[in-house]
């Protein structure tokens, strides 16, 4: 059973904050650049022949993020599941954004997937299930951060690192976490085996 109706969860806070970090639940840009920063100390140096699919994309925060500092890849692919978030991420990045639900539907292929902060309000399975899917999609890897703790509370899904790599273990991938950079969270990057399982 899920923990919370996303649609209403976001749509909440999108009604609320607008087109901001608040907007798709950040306390601040801070800390939604602070997480941005992290997953891209764990992508490869160099972006610009990559193709990189930002599951749970919002309005596009990301590839401006990356485009400000002149780290854009050769192909940027956004997917969410909120139709006003990827209508303005269309208009934001000019880049493909699809509708897509990466529990239910085929995900594209690319290098590596990203995500930052879909998961928040996830169950177990639903987790699992989901970088289960975002991991067999990427030629490469997968960079996602989680909310960092025990599994005690009633509306966000928090996660031990040790669990996480136990994932990486049945998924048969190289796993390294990075924590630190905020007292509540973490970043974990999948990358495949070389005999590509």
């Amino acid at each position: 059973m899920p923990r919370v109706n996303n649609e209403e969860f976001y749509r909440t806070a999108l009604d609320q904050y607008g087109e901001t970090a608040e907007g798709v639940h950040w306390n601040s840009v801070e800390t939604q650049e602070l997480r941005f920063e992290i997953i891209r100390q764990l992508l490869p140096t160099d972006l610009s022949l990559l193709t990189l699919v930002d599951v749970g994309c919002g309005f596009g925060d990301l590839y401006c993020y990356l485009k400000r500092r002149n780290e854009l890849p050769e192909c940027y692919i956004g997917l969410d599941v909120m139709e006003p978030m990827v209508t303005t991420a269309r208009v934001r990045t000019g880049c493909e954004i699809l509708i897509c639900d990466a529990l239910h539907d085929q995900l594209p292929e690319a290098d590596y997937y990203i995500c930052s902060g879909a998961m928040n309000t996830f169950t177990r399975d639903e987790t699992q299930r989901f970088i289960k899917n975002c991991f067999a999609a990427a030629r490469s890897g997968f960079v996602f951060n989680l909310l960092k703790g025990k599994n005690t509370s009633f509306t966000y899904n928090f996660y031990l690192p040790q669990d996480v790599a136990k994932i990486a273990q049945i998924l048969d991938a190289k796993c390294l976490i990075k924590e630190d950079y905020m007292i509540d969270d973490f970043t974990a990057v999948f990358t495949k085996n070389q005999s590509g399982k």
